[in-house]
Parts: structure tokens; C-alpha cells; sequence
């Protein structure tokens, strides 16, 4: 493993009990850092959090809802001096089927999930890195998008789409910040094979391993040391951009 330097600085990470968001914890952990996780399972997120060690803390947010995205700021510094990186990774799949078979209540959910609560989380903490470094605000954030918000991906309409506007997202505050300490950028994954394959049919996981030319998948530790190193300093020159994890298969 690459050292990453993140001694001293405290990340918030969304979706952190399990899959990309805990191994991204676990890298940002290992490179001197420590994390408050962000999820909707308090259990979970308690558990993820007492096997990272003592520089992890655990809160129930639920991203989607700006209330419980506020309080968290809040809790958050009530034991962190600040919050120096932000990763988007609460993410929900939705269900594989034909856009015009596709329930409208889970459409709207996918949506308020996926970027309504990137949206709520980066609005409320970028207040908060605005007030930090020298003037300038510092701070890095880095959102969880996906190759199909490139692509699109049959039989996944609702998930494309909310990616989509994560990479939109991205783009556009990363020019508002653009002459302040703070960075924005995004990954964009192909599959990588985590508890959210579980949402997915066997057949949209084969279609998604087809057309990787690497003919496999990634994995949770090639995403996190991405992410570790644009949560980092060195990554000073690089916002509004798109970091492609897709073995092969992005074009763009």
C-alpha cells in the first residue's frame, strides 16, 4: 500500500458501514486520519466504526433529509476540530427494469438518495470548510459517481440518471469553489463487486462484466486509495474533474 498523507485531517464519510465508503474510511484511517461515518443503519455504522479503531465515530443521518444532514455537521464537530474531506458514497441501485416498467416511488427514491444527498451533504459542510484555512476555506470532497452516469445503463434508468447529475454536480461546484482552498471531483467506478450487488439481478451483473475490458471488476481497495489520495493536499490542482476506475471500459 502507497502512503497517503491525511495525518491530522478528519474526513466525514457517507454510506460508511459497509462497502466503498468503509473501505475508503479504512485508507483514510491507515494514512493517519480519522473519519466520522455517515449512515442511515446505526447499528451498522456503530459496529464499522468500533472495528476502524479509536479515530472513527459513528452517526444515523439520514443524507437525503437536510434536518438530519445539519445535525450531523453539528455532531460532527462536537468531537472533530473540523472536516476536512467529504466523501459522497450513500448510494442506492434501484430496481433493473425497462424506464417505462420503472416504479415512480422508487425513481424518486434513487433520486433523493443518490443526488439529492450529495447535494444536502456538500451544501451543509461546504458552509463549514468555507470558514476554514487561511481566508480561503480548505477542504476536499469527493462524490461517489459511477461509470453508467456516463454510459447510461440498460434496465438501470433511475441510476444512470442520478449519477448523471453527479458529474454534473461536481463540475459545477468545482468552479464555484474554484478560487478558495476547496476541491470537488468525483471517481466514476465500473461495478465493483460490494454488498450492492445484492440490489442488482444476476444478469445486469453479467452485463455490467461484459463490457469491462479488463474482464473483471474492481475492487474496494483500488477505489480508496483514488479517493484517499484527492481527500489529501497533493491533490491542490485538480477540481470540477472526473477520475475514470473503469478497467478499461470508459471512452470519455
Amino acid at each position: 500500500m502507497n502512503q497517503l498523507d491525511f495525518n491530522g485531517r478528519h474526513a466525514v464519510v457517507t454510506g460508511g458501514a459497509t462497502g466503498l465508503g468503509f473501505g475508503i474510511a479504512q485508507r483514510l484511517i491507515a494514512s493517519g486520519g480519522s473519519v466520522t461515518l455517515w449512515d442511515r443503519d446505526e447499528e451498522a455504522a456503530a459496529k464499522a466504526a468500533e472495528s476502524l479503531g479509536p479515530r472513527a465515530f459513528a452517526l444515523k443521518v439520514d443524507v437525503s433529509q437536510q434536518p438530519s444532514v445539519a445535525g450531523a455537521v453539528a455532531a460532527t464537530l462536537a468531537h472533530a476540530p473540523r472536516i476536512d474531506a467529504l466523501v459522497n458514497s450513500a448510494g442506492i441501485t434501484g430496481p433493473n427494469t425497462k424506464l417505462w416498467d420503472y416504479p415512480v416511488d422508487a425513481w424518486r427514491q434513487v433520486m433523493e438518495v443518490n443526488i439529492n444527498g450529495v447535494f444536502l451533504c456538500c451544501r451543509e459542510v461546504v458552509a463549514q470548510m468555507r470558514t476554514q484555512g487561511d481566508g480561503g476555506g480548505y477542504g476536499r470532497i469527493v462524490n461517489i459517481a459511477s461509470v453508467a452516469g456516463k454510459d447510461g445503463n440498460p434496465n438501470a434508468s433511475a441510476y444512470s440518471a442520478s449519477k448523471a447529475a453527479v458529474i454534473g454536480l461536481t463540475k459545477s461546484l468545482g468552479k464555484e469553489l474554484a478560487d478558495t482552498g476547496i476541491r470537488v471531483n468525483c471517481v466514476t467506478p465500473a461495478a465493483v463487486k460490494t454488498a450492492i450487488f445484492e440490489q442488482m439481478t444476476p444478469e445486469h451483473i453479467a452485463f455490467m462484466l461484459s463490457k469491462i475490458p479488463m474482464g473483471r471488476f474492481g475492487t474496494v481497495e483500488e477505489v480508496a486509495a483514488m479517493v484517499g489520495w484527492l481527500c489529501t493536499e497533493d491533490c491542490s490542482f485538480s477540481t470540477g474533474a472526473v477520475f475514470d476506475l473503469s478497467g478499461g471500459r470508459s471512452t470519455y
